[in-house]
């Protein structure tokens, strides 16, 4: 199952018509508006075929501008990312353990003086 989000764009005096068009297509599910004409609308499908016809039918939609894909969220590829990270084993021991005395962890690293790559400034 997929899950994205789209923003609508239309003219500020066809906002209302265009929220109406949306809830009526049956393709998409209405959230919120401004004033200015953004629309955020949700849609789902079944694989990322199904997801581009329907931000297309969400595009062709009367009086609206533009409608682009903002976020998408792919159950099978997020579970796919999981498996393998749990296959790769690279969480440390020592994290999974719920016994383990944070105290009894030993840091060697120094943060300071450093750019966000960990190389040291001067």
């Amino acid at each position: 199952m997929n899950v994205s989000s789209i923003v609508v764009q239309t003219l500020p005096e066809n906002v209302e018509k265009v929220i109406e068009r949306l809830k009526e297509s049956g393709v998409c599910e209405y959230h919120l508006h401004d004033p200015k004409g953004k629309i955020i609308v949700t849609i789902e499908g079944k694989d990322v075929e199904e997801d581009i016809s329907k931000l297309v039918e969400v595009q062709i939609i009367e009086d609206v501008i533009a409608a682009d894909m903002m976020m998408t969220y792919q159950e099978d590829q997020l579970d796919e990312e999981v498996r393998k990270l749990d296959e790769q084993g690279i969480v440390p021991e020592m994290l999974n353990d719920g016994n383990m005395d944070p105290s009894k962890i030993v840091y060697n690293g120094d943060l300071k003086k450093k750019d966000i790559y960990g190389k040291r400034l001067v």
